[in-house]
């Protein structure tokens, strides 16, 4: 197996090594978890993992700051746990009971926290980019010094309302910042077969957007790279382009059995780049925490994560009324 790199950085902390390993994990067990329900048919619809992706959200969210918004496409449940979601409502919302996070009627691709500013979770390919534009011009309109966190993968970037949501935000000096979170598969295709340029955030030029390429298999690079692109927001300097190079390790979605690469491609990925595990061997190498002490948080986790799915199973089904709640909200004059 060959060596990860693990030389430490001097600007990150024991306590901070540790918060980041254990959210990654946390987002890693929850979604072997889901996995494992949706094969007991306890998850219907479509369910799509973010296991090997872990440092994206976890990187960005180290950035943010309290009112900072984030909007993804339906590779979600990572984005809601990072950004501090409750395991237990996210879980229920999975398996479709009432204590999920949309009353159970979203479903793995919709569900909302307006309380984490959180904005879905859209199962429609780059649709939600235009939208996080739209939350960003509102922070602009109200002055209020936020930035919004606007995900979307590979195979999305060559949607045409991306590019129309980029001139709008070049327009506009829009405070948001569009994280490209290229896992180098568009549902089946590689980029290379889908994708015209071999680096998507140069795509930004045309619009004078600056951007970069970030190792989305580090979460050191990955929150400073979002350091700097929250910095270029707030300072009123308009949109940025995060292009995070990351990888996935599962399927496009469980019904997807992933026949377009090799087992050996995804071992490789797993043994010399796992953002997990290169955090374990930073606090381990650098005498930050012990074997026993990386024990007790995986421990933790596990607790953490077959506790939700135990809340799931008892939570209640919707009842049959609640098909017609949350469909039309009240426009009636209130002088009427």
């Amino acid at each position: 197996m060959a060596a990860r790199k693990t030389q430490a950085k001097p600007n990150v902390s024991a306590d901070e090594l540790k918060q980041f390993y254990r959210d990654m994990l946390l987002i890693r067990r929850f979604e072997e978890k889901a996995g494992q329900l949706y094969g007991m048919g306890l998850i219907g619809g479509f369910c799509h993992l973010y296991i090997g992706q872990e440092a994206v959200v976890v990187g960005l969210e180290a950035a943010a700051e309290e009112g900072d918004k984030r909007i993804t496409t339906y590779r979600d449940h990572g984005h809601m746990l990072a950004c501090g979601m409750d395991p237990d409502g996210v879980m229920a919302e999975l398996t479709g009971r009432t204590d999920g996070y949309s009353k159970g009627k979203g479903g793995s691709m919709h569900m909302f926290s307006t309380e984490k500013d959180f904005y879905g979770g859209h199962g429609i390919v780059g649709a939600n980019v235009p939208l996080g534009a739209g939350l960003a011009f509102a922070d602009k309109y109200l002055e209020n010094d936020r930035v919004t966190f606007t995900y979307f993968g590979d195979g999305a970037a060559n949607q045409g309302q991306v590019y129309e949501t980029f001139n709008m935000a070049a327009l506009w000096d829009l405070p948001v910042i569009f994280v490209i979170e290229n896992n180098q598969y568009a549902m089946g295709t590689a980029q290379k077969r889908s994708t015209s340029t071999g680096d998507i955030f140069t795509r930004g030029e045309a619009f004078g957007i600056p951007g970069e390429a970030v190792d989305g298999m580090d979460v050191l690079a990955v929150r400073d790279a979002g350091v700097k692109a929250v910095k270029h927001c707030r300072a009123g300097k308009g949109p940025y382009i995060l292009e995070i190079k990351t990888y996935r390790y599962r399927g496009h979605s469980m019904s997807d059995p992933a026949k377009y690469r090799s087992r050996e491609e995804v071992q490789k990925i797993r043994e010399e780049k796992d953002a997990i595990e290169h955090v374990r061997d930073l606090l381990l190498q650098g005498k930050h925490a012990s074997e026993d002490d990386l024990k007790a948080i995986d421990k933790e986790i596990k607790g953490i994560v077959n506790a939700s799915a135990d809340f799931a199973k008892e939570s209640p089904e919707p009842a049959l009324d609640e098909l017609w709640t949350d469909i039309y909200a009240d426009a009636a004059p209130q002088n009427a």
